[in-house]
């Protein structure tokens, strides 16, 4: 298609150009012209090479790692936009980072996805585009507008063209289950959820299985996999329990550390992920299969900028 609104532009960082070439050539237009530089000292500098005064700017940038560079980049790229006179200035995050950390679990304990969102509003921007946050709440955290985009529709899309039987959706624990409950229905299949427990970050321990998994085809659904100690030891359980093969799946591919290890030697069958963050690793697990959130974010810029609904692409 080809968008002809020049009042609309998109522009990128550096955290997942693929995917913001993907999306500007969804909506039919260019990536707008701009490049990040950085002083000696390792400083960020954003220039921007065009005139967007009086434009309807959509930023798109995962906040993945490197974390914080990527989050500077966000805010100074915001700031250099606000100074440049653009009339509105709209993130895209097809990732929103530090958003694990959404409570004080423990005395003292930081509340990372609600700083993030203030350095975000007071850089400049004007509304907020983001891709499963890692708790709905986060939108709350905001004082400005704020579109969540679902990826239940793409991961259950896929499943189902795949006519997989006896399934059954697991929710790799308590706080999940939202989650698989929306993929369960959108498949019109039961729900299982694993018991566990956290003694500490990145450390997970099975204890029980809530739900009938015996003879039946698993899949296990996140927002996030990062270093996969959760999914590999859930889907361990799941064959334990009499699950007959196990597929897992989530929006967010974060794999960090020994993630990718995990998962070639795991008991899962496939790991689906979307392109929210961008998979580098030299030697990328042969299991994995990446769907591309492209389209779903490029309808969503299109229906913010003429002010259309976009609880529309999410309805049956």
């Amino acid at each position: 298609m080809s968008y002809r609104d020049p009042k609309l532009k998109v522009f990128t960082c550096n955290s997942n150009p693929k995917l913001a070439q993907e999306i500007a050539e969804y909506i039919g237009t260019c990536l707008g012209d701009s490049e990040t530089l950085r002083f000696s000292d390792g400083e960020i500098s954003v220039r921007i090479n065009e005139s967007v005064r009086g434009s309807d700017v959509y930023v798109i940038q995962s906040t993945s790692a490197p974390v914080n560079e990527h989050l500077m980049e966000l805010l100074v790229m915001v700031d250099a936009l606000k100074r440049a006179s653009a009339k509105s200035i709209n993130v895209v995050m097809p990732y929103y980072g530090y958003a694990r950390q959404d409570r004080k679990a423990r005395s003292r304990d930081p509340i990372t996805a609600k700083l993030v969102a203030n350095l975000i509003e007071t850089a400049g921007a004007h509304r907020v585009i983001a891709m499963d946050l890692h708790a709905t709440q986060i939108q709350g955290f905001f004082d400005i507008p704020v579109d969540h985009l679902l990826g239940v529709p793409i991961l259950g899309a896929y499943f189902k063209e795949k006519q997989l039987d006896d399934v059954v959706v697991v929710s790799p624990d308590h706080g999940g289950v939202v989650r698989a409950r929306k993929l369960a229905d959108y498949l019109n299949v039961p729900l299982a959820i694993i018991d566990k427990r956290r003694p500490e970050p990145n450390v997970a321990e099975v204890m029980n299985i809530i739900g009938e998994v015996n003879g039946r085809t698993a899949i296990i659904i996140d927002d996030i996999i990062d270093t996969a100690g959760t999914i590999t030891l859930g889907a361990n359980a799941l064959i334990k329990y009499g699950a007959k093969e196990v597929y897992a799946c989530c929006t967010h591919p974060v794999l960090s550390g020994p993630a990718m290890k995990r998962l070639e030697n795991s008991s899962i069958k496939e790991i689906v992920v979307s392109n929210t963050i961008p998979i580098t690793h030299a030697q990328p697990c042969s299991k994995l299969t990446t769907l591309s959130v492209a389209p779903l974010m490029g309808e969503a810029i299109i229906r913010v900028h003429e002010e259309l609904s976009i609880s529309k692409l999410f309805e049956d």
